[in-house]
């Protein structure tokens, strides 16, 4: 089948003879130096596989992992920076919006960034030296290639600017779905919604929210598509082009004449030289529209410190605990300059009320309970937070042992306060990370004792993990009384020299409010106590009651005294206890 004098297949090739080597070669020796080039090029072209892998090695070892790092920079700068702003800026501003500018602000920059850097550099080296070569072969024929760029460049930066003016809305946008979900997804929020049966409203709120981001998603990923689909349409027909254009110069017999060798090979280099170029169109879209979400970082790192160490700060020491208030003046928030003010005239006498505390002064001294008493806003929680520096006055001075606040390092001053608010606030932990807050290196032993001092340490030895049960979202776990005295436990590891209780106990039933007391007992003893309450009997042996109403001090005493004057206070007093009989409680002494 193979045919007269065919070879079986299965037999063995015949050798390899030197002779015949020494015979191709001679062959190809009047080309020895064409043959050498064409060795080299490839040498070379082979040797260029190997640049991408290194610049893959170099673009993760240096530029993605040192962009990583500014990411990680921004985010500490701006968590920084947020932890020293003044108190007024978290009561204006959303919790979810916070979270949104360090998450996902911070978030969609660093893909940017990290994507960027690798594609501009690979990208980069990729044109430069293809550009180059097609410049060696052609000059007429590369700037036919690139004819259009200019264009497609100034058409990629109006793509650009309408895509950062959408990008910001989306960034806007989903800060609101954040605060949203931060709202009504926490305990509070959802024991809120299930108590008022108002879970589909929220649903439909979350949907209706939802909806408009994932619009605005679509809308910034959709915008430059045509154009991006113009210009692979345009890179697609330039090498037709290109055969065109030889086609016509050599038909013509222009000069110099394209050659088909020349041809090929410009026309590969452009499709070697297309996709990047488009990749970095793309690119410098993405990096305009990632300026929208720098703008709103940098927003929040420009934000002023208004309360800061001042240069000639110094911090307190041994302190003994006076606590004065010089003729202060105060009020939350600065008049707009278009504002026109109202006349007196029109507005009634008892409406008018332009500083939230007005000319107020006061002095408690070393070890004295002071007690600040009035009706519902009139500036007794805005004098508590003035002494620790919360807030700076407008008018007159807060000073602690005669130094003006404004001129004591905010660490010593915080050194020197303990703070028991109404709303107490418990992260989620261990009851153990809780306390240890108030002192971080505090012994087992410390911890136990502030507990006991505090009434607490019963009820957390029946805890399933004693010290090192979680207490769940901000303390849920457990009552309100429980919550309270934990906190009062964590300002007993702290030992301030002076201590504020801003209406401790009003939120608590009669049992928890006594327990509460008898834990304030101990901490209340040998240092400085200012007291804010409602409920009268938490302040009848106060060494000092001061009487707030709009923003003044009215009256100053003692219980008795005041009650002799018929005037707020005694109208206060009477109001809460008339049908009752009211002793003194000496657990507040």
């Amino acid at each position: 089948m193979f045919g007269m004098g065919a070879r079986p297949l299965d037999e063995d090739p015949r050798p390899i003879k030197p002779a015949t080597v020494r015979r191709v070669v001679r062959t190809f020796s009047p080309y020895k130096k064409k043959v050498a080039v064409v060795g080299l090029a490839i040498v070379i072209t082979a040797g260029l596989g190997v640049v991408n892998p290194l610049l893959i090695i170099a673009v993760f070892d240096r530029a993605l992992f040192g962009g990583l790092r500014v990411m990680q920079d921004l985010r500490n700068a701006l968590y920084r920076h947020l932890q020293e702003m003044p108190l007024r800026f978290f009561t204006t501003t959303r919790t979810g919006e916070i979270q949104s500018r360090l998450a996902n602000d911070v978030g969609g920059v660093q893909s940017v960034v990290t994507d960027t850097a690798s594609t501009v550099l690979s990208n980069t080296v990729t044109i430069v030296s293809t550009i180059v070569t097609m410049v060696i072969i052609s000059i007429p024929l590369t700037i036919l290639s690139l004819l259009l760029l200019p264009l497609f460049l100034w058409l990629t930066v109006r793509v650009g600017k309408a895509r950062r003016v959408v990008a910001t809305s989306t960034q806007k946008t989903l800060a609101d779905l954040t605060a949203i979900t931060e709202e009504t997804l926490s305990v509070s929020g959802m024991l809120l919604s299930k108590s008022f049966g108002r879970q589909s409203f929220e649903i439909g709120r979350y949907r209706e929210e939802n909806e408009r981001l994932t619009g605005l998603q679509i809308r910034q990923t959709m915008i430059g598509r045509s154009f991006f689909a113009l210009i692979g349409f345009f890179f697609s027909i330039t090498p037709a082009l290109v055969y065109l254009v030889a086609g016509w110069v050599n038909s013509n017999h222009v000069h110099p004449v394209i050659l088909s060798g020349m041809l090929v090979g410009f026309t590969t280099l452009q499709s070697r030289l297309f996709f990047p170029i488009g990749s970095m169109l793309q690119v410098s879209t993405d990096v305009q529209s990632s300026f929208a979400l720098f703008d709103r970082v940098f927003e929040y790192l420009d934000l002023k410190h208004d309360i800061v160490d001042a240069p000639d700060a110094e911090p307190l020491v041994d302190v003994r605990g006076s606590v004065e208030l010089d003729h202060v003046r105060f009020r939350y928030e600065e008049p707009a300059a278009d504002v026109v003010p109202i006349s007196p005239e029109a507005v009634p006498t008892e409406q008018l009320r332009e500083w939230t505390l007005d000319d107020v002064t006061l002095k408690i001294e070393p070890g004295q309970l002071a007690a600040l008493v009035g009706p519902s806003g009139a500036g007794k929680t805005t004098i508590t937070y003035l002494v620790p520096r919360l807030y700076d006055v407008q008018g007159g001075a807060v000073r602690i042992d005669d130094h003006d606040v404004r001129h004591v390092t905010l660490e010593s001053l915080g050194e020197a306060i303990g703070v028991v608010t109404q709303e107490t606030y418990l992260f989620h932990d261990t009851v153990r990370r809780n306390l240890l807050y108030g002192k971080p290196d505090a012994t087992q032993e410390e911890l136990e004792a502030a507990a006991r001092a505090a009434n607490i340490h019963g009820k957390i030895s029946e805890l399933p993990d004693g010290y090192d049960t979680v207490v769940g979202e901000r303390g849920y776990k457990l009552s309100g009384g429980e919550k309270q005295r934990l906190a009062i436990a964590r300002v007993i590891l702290k030992d301030p020299s002076i201590l504020i209780l801003d209406e401790a106990t009003s939120s608590l039933d009669t049992t928890s409010e006594r327990l509460v007391q008898a834990a304030l007992e101990p901490l209340m003893q040998g240092r400085t106590t200012i007291a804010i309450a409602h409920r009268l009997s938490t302040i009848l042996q106060a060494d000092v009651i001061f009487v707030i109403d709009r923003g003044r001090v009215v009256e100053r005493g003692t219980h008795d005294e005041l009650l002799t004057t018929s005037g707020l206070y005694a109208r206060l007093y009477e109001q809460q206890f008339q049908d009752q009989v009211i002793e003194p409680d000496s657990s507040l002494r």
